[in-house]
């Protein structure tokens, strides 16, 4: 029994050893990049940063955090895996079709031009999605949109604008048809798609929103924020919007009670600002 318990002890002691050096990498990361960890799922983050150090061959999290500091390709594999670039064009296309005969339509018709933000742009998918679906009300000359990302390197991915096959699966043909050329195995947007997005870096814990946006896109963002985070996040999107704003969330991240932050439902994933 003294020895099962000693055991016990020993496996606990270990335990809390790897949660100190956890929550003191977590300060070194936000010294680093200013990136506060602490507002990430803590299970999730920890598993996926985690399998980086073992996919690297590093110690511990002090081992690994030492090589970021020096090492320019793991430090962008660790921003990447970080921020979970995962996007492709029209994601989740039965949205997109709302978006096209309700949500657009609505604000077009109260606005003569409407200004759009898509918060977590990724590789820029999601923007250049929007400005092929807005050729259908505008002209080219008159669409620009912000795009917004915490990854620089990513930002540099859109701005380069080349893409798989496989991203493009859900695109209407018509749009890849006028708007790639095909490189290889590849596609190349059109410069005339990326002139209209300009992109940013904005980290949507800490700096400072946009303002008077009539809609705001941040889809398959918030899953990895803890509750604490996300409720930050939803009051400063209210904030951004202008009077009669729309917020188009992913397909896991509909709002529980959006009453709480001043939204009202208009379509499912999309939601409307209350005004007072």
């Amino acid at each position: 029994m003294l020895i099962l318990n000693k055991t016990l002890f020993m496996i606990t002691l270990k335990r809390g050893k790897y949660m100190d050096k956890y929550e003191f990498f977590k300060k070194k990361v936000y010294s680093l990049i200013d990136i506060d960890l602490s507002c990430y799922k803590e299970k999730q983050m920890k598993r996926r940063i985690q399998s980086l150090i073992t996919r690297n061959n590093f110690k511990d999290f002090d081992d690994y955090f030492e090589e970021l500091k020096v090492n320019k390709k793991l430090f962008e594999e660790f921003i990447n895996y970080l921020t979970i670039n995962v996007s492709e064009f029209y994601r989740n296309p039965t949205q997109w079709d709302v978006l096209e005969k309700n949500i657009l339509p609505d604000l077009i018709k109260k606005n003569s031009n409407i200004n759009i933000w898509s918060s977590a742009c990724s590789t820029g998918e999601e923007p250049y999605s929007l400005v092929m679906l807005l050729s259908k009300f505008y002209d080219l000359k008159d669409i620009k949109i912000l795009a917004t990302d915490i990854d620089v390197g990513a930002i540099e991915k859109a701005k380069i604008g080349i893409y798989s096959e496989k991203s493009l699966q859900y695109l209407p043909s018509e749009f890849r048809t006028k708007y790639f050329e095909k490189v290889g195995s590849s596609y190349k947007i059109n410069q005339i798609i990326k002139d209209c997005v300009q992109f940013k870096h904005i980290n949507l814990l800490k700096d400072k929103y946009p303002e008077n946006c009539h809609l705001i896109l941040c889809r398959n963002v918030l899953i990895y924020f803890t509750e604490e985070a996300k409720n930050s996040i939803y009051k400063k999107f209210y904030n951004s919007l202008n009077s009669d704003g729309v917020l188009f969330v992913g397909s896991t991240e509909q709002i529980i009670m959006p009453e709480r932050y001043n939204f009202k439902p208009a379509r499912t994933f999309f939601y409307k600002k209350i005004v007072d």
